[in-house]
């Protein structure tokens, strides 16, 4: 019998995640680790106990910024590390796991707290249409690693 990695359970979770969002546009979710534990999880959407977006814009989404994207919804990775600070958990040298690759404001938070490793399965970029995954690159040129999971 073959033992899935820990990279590939954490991974598959954050893909499990996902499908909670109530984002119409893109479902993402995000595991935050240390030592092969679970420190947090999280997934793209609102503040909790504030509203739905699938409920209360069916089909369409919430209002979009300025840049075309959620004006009232946190990405998954500010969710899984705002609730690992909230409870108090040390994220240094931890390892994130996300469905999107980070995009630049989640990567300067990423890396101011601590985090040292991020797994990604698909492109900011190419969701977005963008010349480059600058969210990786910031993370990659400041001894941050973050590479595409690879099965």
């Amino acid at each position: 019998m073959t033992k899935l990695s820990f990279d590939h359970i954490f991974m598959n979770l954050a893909t499990d995640l996902a499908k909670r969002s109530h984002c119409v546009k893109a479902q993402v979710g995000a595991v935050l680790t240390k030592d092969t534990r679970i420190i947090s999880i999280g997934y793209n959407g609102p503040p909790a106990h504030t509203h739905n977006c699938d409920e209360e814009w069916p089909g369409v989404g919430c209002p979009r910024d300025s840049k075309g994207s959620c004006s009232l919804a946190l990405h998954a990775e500010e969710n899984a590390i705002l609730y690992a600070v909230k409870n108090g958990a040390n994220l240094e040298g931890a390892t994130l796991y996300t469905t999107l690759s980070p995009c630049l404001p989640c990567s300067r938070l990423i890396y101011s707290a601590g985090i040292k490793k991020v797994f990604f399965d698909r492109s900011y970029a190419a969701y977005k249409g963008i010349a480059s995954d600058e969210g990786v690159d910031f993370l990659n040129k400041f001894g941050v690693t973050a590479v595409r999971f690879s099965v």
